[in-house]
């Protein structure tokens, strides 16, 4: 889910390589016979937690999460209200109120949904959004044997980050990069980053959940039973029921980690060791990290290695030479503040920066994905390439596999990328002011098409965090999604056996589809 302040990361070896990363948020609907979905919020929750479209704070609120412009204007449907809870109870008050009165949710923790699905509809329907920002709470269990956090779902990674390693710097929770992240939609939809060769995904170390369900009934792991805690870690974000807080494992890390960046120009020998790259990273010790930045004729090699600039050093001389990565290159420093730099690229950054929730609504983007199971072959490389310096070109990111994430079965949790996957590819693109973005936007689909003789095939497989409305949108019939219009998009997030789980699992605890949106899992009964 990517919609907050979006890192720039720069980088330069006589030019400079300026990588804007802004993600988007979710903005919706409001058509609405509500006064008494409202009159039932201010019977249960706290007046001054409920903004109106009335209230003088309503679109502070609104806009207090959403990182795409694209998804503030003047055509987009408001909702009705926003909710901002302070306890869980609060959350069950609107589900209840909302199944009552006929009024549907969506829900947001970061903002980072890559559609704005959290807060808009593209249909005109009456929907509340529930914000869970101020539910942020982390504690965290320093156990030698077994340490644990629980983390409310409206904490930002960054916050959760910071708040462990602060706790014992010796800790740490595999997640993404981008510290703005909120955990609630980061978790639901996988939670790919730095370590998950080493540790796995967010998923892989979550062990506990509460969650308000359509009845409006708060429900842990136990409660709510095996099936359904299997759906919300991966299954996509706000179709089963609300997660308000997740038990997490921590995972121990060394005093000193050690980071880099190398660039190499793609007209000189970058297309070389980018392809060298594809067969290495994935199977590099599952404690080093490298992956690749391409924009313009520079493609960046950014690494983590859990460990020390001195051991680094020889195995990538063995193991990935053309690299030709030295000592020089390395910089050591902790794992907190290797999290800061690779959202910023500025190792001198303060690890506070990491508690920043700020947003700007000053560039719009688009983002697509794809994975990778067979390397693409150099002479596909240089045909490639020139893609990246035309007129609207983005950047692509691709972020190898392979080590403990491709031991897990792809059954084992709803996210089905893990054995045979070398790498995952994230397309970007960015426009600003009063430019309508119809260049950029014809780039990444045109580019997007043109990649689809190198990546996965039937289904094409899509990261579900990194959400794309263009692979496809649920049918609506009867007040019902259909599982058959859902597989068009659902078998390339999740495959077609998780996908079909998926929708089991949704036809026994939401049967009547209460809480949809347009790429929600529709229930098969």
């Amino acid at each position: 889910m990517w919609q907050l302040h979006k890192a720039i990361m720069a980088m330069s070896t006589g030019s400079a390589l300026v990588l804007t990363l802004s993600l988007t948020c979710y903005f919706t609907p409001s058509l609405a016979t509500s006064d008494g979905f409202l009159q039932c919020l201010w019977e249960k929750i706290p007046s001054e937690l409920v903004y109106t479209q009335g209230s003088s704070s309503f679109t502070d609120v609104l806009v207090s999460s959403i990182r795409n412009p694209k998804f503030f204007t003047n055509t987009t449907v408001r909702p009705l209200c926003i909710v901002t809870p302070t306890d869980a109870s609060h959350v069950q008050s609107v589900v209840l109120c909302g199944r009552t009165h006929g009024v549907r949710l969506r829900v947001r923790s970061g903002g980072h949904d890559y559609e704005g699905l959290s807060y808009r509809s593209e249909q005109a329907e009456a929907f509340a959004v529930v914000d869970l920002a101020n539910l942020r709470a982390i504690t965290v269990c320093s156990d030698e044997m077994a340490p644990t956090a629980w983390v409310e779902s409206g904490a930002t990674i960054g916050e959760l980050y910071y708040t462990v390693a602060k706790n014992n710097s010796g800790l740490a929770f595999p997640a993404g990069i981008c510290p703005t992240i909120g955990v609630g939609g980061h978790f639901t939809g996988g939670g790919i980053g730095m370590m998950m060769r080493r540790f796995g995904l967010s998923i892989d170390n979550i062990v506990d959940a509460k969650l308000v369900n359509a009845n409006g009934t708060l429900v842990d792991r136990e409660a709510m039973g095996e099936d359904l805690f299997w759906a919300i870690r991966g299954g996509g974000g706000k179709s089963f029921g609300i997660v308000v807080s997740w038990k997490v494992s921590l995972v121990k890390v060394p005093s000193t980690v050690t980071v880099f960046n190398i660039a190499k120009t793609l007209d000189g020998d970058g297309v070389d060791v980018l392809t060298k790259w594809q067969d290495v990273a994935p199977i590099l010790p599952t404690d080093i990290t490298i992956r690749v930045i391409l924009q313009g004729q520079q493609a960046v090699f950014q690494a983590l290695y859990l460990g020390t600039c001195s051991s680094l050093v020889p195995v990538l001389s063995v193991l990935f030479p053309e690299l030709g990565m030295t000592s020089a290159d390395c910089r050591e420093m902790s794992w907190l503040q290797s999290a800061v730099f690779f959202n910023t690229w500025n190792p001198d950054a303060p690890v506070e920066s990491l508690l920043n929730r700020g947003t700007s609504l000053s560039t719009f983007t688009k983002n697509k994905s794809d994975y990778v199971r067979r390397a693409i072959p150099k002479g596909a490389w240089k045909s490639i390439v020139p893609w990246l310096s035309m007129n609207g070109a983005g950047m692509i990111i691709l972020e190898p596999h392979g080590g403990f994430i491709g031991t897990i079965p792809a059954g084992a949790t709803p996210y089905p990328h893990r054995s045979g996957v070398l790498y995952n590819i994230q397309y970007i693109v960015f426009w600003w002011g009063n430019d309508d973005g119809s260049t950029a936007k014809g780039w990444i689909s045109n580019f997007y098409d043109f990649m689809g003789q190198y990546v996965t095939k039937d289904p094409r497989e899509a990261y579900v965090n990194y959400r794309d409305l263009d692979i496809g949108e649920n049918v609506v019939v009867n007040d019902v999604g259909t599982f058959e219009k859902g597989k068009v998009w659902g078998e390339k997030y999740f495959g077609a056996e998780n996908f079909e789980r998926l929708a089991r699992v949704k036809g026994t605890v939401d049967p009547t589809d209460y809480f949809r949106n347009e790429q929600s899992v529709p229930p098969l009964l």
